[in-house]
């Protein structure tokens, strides 16, 4: 299933189908929507990076320390590390790397 919109509504992320119609929701309490893929949302949650699937079934979870999230899209999310863009898959796998600007 494709991920069309992730939300926040009073308190709640809440995750939309391609068809628009609300498939899961939960709480957004301490956590900030950093990018929407493919079929995977990217979240901050204090210290950590985390990826959650269209059921807000978290999937994996990285350290956010010295890390800002940039972007989601396709299958990949794209991390900035210190002076370096980093790749990364659903699971928090490192896919690639580039010097950054």
């Amino acid at each position: 299933m494709a991920i069309s919109d992730v939300s926040v509504k009073n308190d709640w992320i809440q995750v939309f189908n391609e068809k628009g119609k609300k498939v899961s929701e939960m709480t957004v309490t301490g956590k900030k929507i950093q990018g929407v893929a493919l079929d995977f949302f990217v979240v901050t949650h204090g210290d950590w990076i985390q990826t959650y699937d269209e059921k807000c079934k978290k999937i994996n979870e990285m350290t956010a320390t010295n890390k800002i999230v940039k972007s989601a899209s396709g299958t990949t999310f794209i991390v900035k590390s210190g002076s370096w863009i980093q790749t990364y898959d659903r699971n928090c796998k490192k896919i690639s790397e580039r010097p950054g600007s």
